[in-house]
Order: structure tokens, then sequence, then C-alpha cells
């Protein structure tokens, strides 16, 4: 068993993502996919890196054609566990690395919102975004989550006052870029490392989203919340999460690409 996996069988992805902090990160996501999938009639969907199927399943249940592809055996249970038969979906494990599986050009949207943050070197995540371009459609779209450096450095680093630990410990870089290993789990990256991926590739980003903003630096404030309240500030979170200004400090990022009509050759 690797790290992701360990990881994985004991952690509750679900309950991260229903707590009032956690769902501006999948209400804001949803926002964006509903937007592309509104255009585009009998859109066939593909999320790589799955998980328990939080978007999956949720897109399956609307009548979206999905295919569901995830690595580890105990969130395919779950993800499996939530379908009653009647949703349109097929659920595969594999890699996202090697969707070999999966014909060129065959996808209108392809979603990956959690590979990238378990990839650890450049030539890992080129060949995931390669892999993603690749079955999507010429002029579909590609929705890739990251995990931003800046929130890590100031939430743990310094206010959970791990900054003796992390710089004993060689964790960053001389410009305070978080390094990462598969055992620390997530790997965090800046604006610029997206540019560069984006860079390699038939795409041009359409938008390039915050897609929680200030939720990890508020969470108590945000979970103590009324309805009332919180639908504001999900006002509030709309109204500023496409601010470029604002984008490196988002604990979630998410780059929206739309794939090229004429495909050139990718050179990793």
């Amino acid at each position: 068993m690797n790290y992701l996996e360990e990881y994985y069988n004991t952690h509750d992805e679900d309950s991260r993502l229903l707590s009032k902090h956690g769902q501006i990160e999948y209400l804001t996501t949803m926002k964006y996919i509903h937007e592309y999938l509104s255009g585009v009639s009998g859109a066939a969907v593909l999320e790589v890196g799955a998980g328990t199927g939080r978007y999956s399943v949720a897109l399956a249940k609307e009548g979206y054609n999905v295919t569901a592809v995830e690595l580890v055996a105990h969130n395919l249970d779950i993800l499996r566990s939530k379908l009653d038969g009647t949703e349109p979906i097929t659920v595969l494990q594999g890699n996202a690395l090697d969707l070999s599986a999966l014909a060129d050009g065959k996808f209108d949207l392809t979603m990956l919102l959690g590979p990238m943050y378990h990839l650890y070197t450049k030539a890992d995540k080129l060949r995931a975004m390669s892999e993603a371009v690749r079955v999507t459609r010429p002029g579909g779209c590609i929705m890739v989550a990251y995990c931003m450096n800046e929130p890590t450095v100031i939430l743990y680093v310094f206010a959970a006052k791990h900054l003796d630990e992390v710089l004993a410990n060689g964790m960053l870089t001389e410009d305070w870029h978080c390094k990462s290993e598969p055992k620390e789990i997530i790997d965090l990256v800046r604006t610029e490392d997206i540019d560069s991926l984006d860079s390699v590739f038939p795409v041009e980003r359409v938008k390039l989203i915050a897609t929680d903003g200030a939720a990890h630096y508020l969470m108590d404030m945000i979970d103590g919340m009324d309805a009332g309240t919180f639908s504001r500030w999900m006002d509030y979170h709309f109204s500023i999460c496409e601010r470029q200004d604002l984008i490196g400090a988002s604990n979630h990022t998410l780059d929206i690409l739309k794939k090229s009509d004429r495909p050139r050759t990718v050179e990793a």
C-alpha cells in the first residue's frame, strides 16, 4: 500500500466538502461545470481521479453521460455505493498517467479535480495533462484543480507554528516554495507553475478560478454562519473568485482550458 492509498483509506473526503467552508470549493467548481455544460448538448464528461464521486455521481444523477476513473479501490467502493444503477455512468479503476483505455477526442469535458494534488514531478504532471488533452475533443473543455503554495506557508508554517520543523526538514526553497514528496500527500504550486504546464499543450485558458478563496483562513467564522449569511458570503465569493490578484492566496484553484480545434505536436 502506498502513501496515497493509506491516506484515502482513512480520510473522509466527503465530510471535508460538506462543511460550510468545504462547500465553497464544491459549489464554485459545480458553478463553472454547469456554465460549460449548459452550452453542450448530450455532453460526454470524464472525471479523472474521481475520488468518492462527489462530482461524478452528482453529474450522473443530473443525467450527464459520465465516465469516472479512480485509482484507489477504497474510493471506488464508496463511489459505487452512491449509485442506484439508473445513472448514465461508467466507473473504471485507472491512473491519470495512463488513460489508454479511453479513445482520443471522446469527451466534451475532462476534469482533473484531484490528480495534480498528488503528482510530484513536472514530468508526471505533463503526462497527466497530455492524457487529459488527448481524450478531449477539439474545442472541448479541460478543468484542472490545484492546491496553492501560499496558504500552506501562511496557515501551516506560520499560523500553526511549524516553521522550525519545515526548515529543519528542508521542506522550503529559498523563495518559500514548499517542497513535496509522496509522504506529504499534497503537492503545492504557484500560478507560474500552472502557466508553465499549460504552455506545453494546444490549449488556451478560459479562466483561472480561486475555488475557495479565503475559506481556509476563516473556517470557524464561515462554519458558524447561518444559512442567510452563508448565502451572502457565496454571493461575495462568486463576485471576486475570478480576480487574478487573489488567485495565489486561495487554497484551491481551478484552471479552465479550451482544447484547440487544430492540435499541435506536444513536447513534454
